[in-house]
This record gives structure tokens, C-alpha cells and sequence, in this order.
């Protein structure tokens, strides 16, 4: 079993790739979408799910999506049919931090996804190429709370504090109008949901060839979350405007 189809198992029962609750992320978007039409784009949109969302509590607006992996694409087209918004998204299949557009968008999303760029300021720097004036970006990033463990580290990168996150931000010419940090229980809402929608896969299909490679899978990630990061590692999304035009 790969990667991806791996974290399509993990993330089942837990559609946003993020320790984010369904209240959360559409506090997140009225925020971010302070207008009922215009154009949103999510690099790294994965299955689509925050742009489905937002497609289908704003009829007029129009969404765009990339990413690498066609299976997540294809999902998210079958969702969209199933919500009647396919003709209001656009799916483009390539590496986000070399996606070109013709026009601009007024919401840019990543969230979770800043490790396609190379990191947080890489991600922004992409964002504002493709921000329309009075637009607004929304990324998501990890950050320690607490002094981590070398072995989280080595699990989860070389991650700030939030002070020292929101400094990054500030020093890369972005104002914060409006952020969430994850609480305790939605960052164990999520690692319950990935480990758990892992394993019972490989439970109701213990004759596939790749169910004891992803029980083991389950087993391994949470063993790593409960005795090496589950303490120390924090989820933060932010809402930004350009601080100057």
C-alpha cells in the first residue's frame, strides 16, 4: 500500500486533512470569503473537501483546485457531482508551487499542505502570486507548543513556536485578520479518526494483501503520536492580508 492510498484509508472518517472540527473550518471560512462570489484556489486540495464546502455554502462563487495525485482529484469530481457543484470547480492535476493561472483569486487556501512549497514563507510567497487585490490567504501549519523531543523532530520537521510563526508571517509582509489554534481535542479528534479509519480497513478486509501492512500502519503512527509528539505539537490556521498592496 503507498502513501497516498494509505492517508485516502486514514482520512475516511475525517475528510479535512487537519486537526480541525467541521465548526472550525467553516468559522474559517466566512472569514476568509467575507464576499458571496469571487474565486478561491487550494494548493494542495487533496479531495477537495475544503472547496466543496465552500462551493456549497456559496452558490456564486468559483473554485479551483491542484494537486499531484489523480485519485484525490477524482474523488473530489465525484463529490462535486454528488453536491451539484462540478460546474463551479475546476481540477488541475500538477505541482502546486509551479501552477500558473490566468486570473487572480480572492482566497488562496493551504492548509496542511506548506511542505509542497518547501515550507511556510515558500508557501506565502506562492499565495501572493495568485491574490487578486483585497484578497485573502489561508494557510494551516504545525507548530511546537512546548520544547519537542529530538525524535519529533525527526517526525514532523523543524517546526517554530506560534509567537515565532506569527513573527515569520509578519516579516514576510502578511497581516493575521483572524486565526484558529487546534484544540487538544480536535488535534485528538484527528489522530484518532486517521489511526482508527486505518485499522478498521484492515480489519473488515483481513484477506487483502495490504491489510497487515496498514494495521501495522495504525499501530505505528499512534504509537509514535501518544510517546513522541502528541505532548509538544500544536495546529494553527491563520487568515492573512497583504499588509501593504
Amino acid at each position: 500500500m503507498d502513501r497516498e492510498e494509505i492517508s485516502r484509508r486514514a482520512h475516511a472518517d475525517h475528510p479535512i486533512a487537519a486537526p480541525l472540527d467541521d465548526d472550525a473550518v467553516r468559522g474559517l471560512l466566512e472569514r476568509a470569503l467575507p464576499r458571496a462570489d469571487g474565486r478561491v484556489l487550494d494548493l494542495g486540495c487533496g479531495g477537495g473537501e475544503w472547496l466543496l464546502r465552500a462551493l456549497t455554502a456559496r452558490p456564486e462563487l468559483r473554485g479551483e483546485g491542484v494537486d499531484l495525485s489523480e485519485r484525490a482529484l477524482e474523488d473530489a469530481r465525484r463529490a462535486a457531482r454528488r453536491l451539484g457543484v462540478e460546474d463551479r470547480l475546476v481540477l488541475h492535476r500538477e505541482d502546486a508551487a509551479g501552477f500558473t493561472a490566468p486570473h487572480a483569486f480572492d482566497l488562496v487556501l493551504c492548509v496542511g499542505a506548506t511542505h509542497a512549497f518547501g515550507g511556510l514563507p515558500a508557501t506565502l510567497a506562492a499565495a501572493r502570486r495568485h491574490l487578486a487585490p483585497g484578497g485573502r490567504v489561508l494557510v494551516g501549519e504545525g507548530f511546537w507548543e512546548r520544547e519537542p523531543a529530538a525524535e519529533a523532530v525527526a517526525l514532523l520537521g523543524d517546526l517554530d513556536d506560534l509567537p515565532s510563526t506569527l513573527d515569520r508571517v509578519a516579516a514576510d509582509g502578511w497581516t493575521p485578520v483572524h486565526g484558529h489554534v487546534s484544540t487538544r481535542r480536535e488535534l485528538d479528534d484527528y489522530e484518532w479518526a486517521w489511526t482508527g479509519s486505518l485499522a478498521s480497513w484492515a480489519l473488515d478486509h483481513p484477506g487483502h494483501p495490504d491489510s497487515t501492512e496498514a494495521l501495522a500502519t495504525a499501530t505505528a503512527h499512534r504509537d509514535e503520536w501518544l510517546r513522541v509528539y502528541r505532548d509538544a505539537f500544536g495546529f494553527v490556521c491563520l487568515v492573512l492580508r497583504p499588509t501593504t498592496p
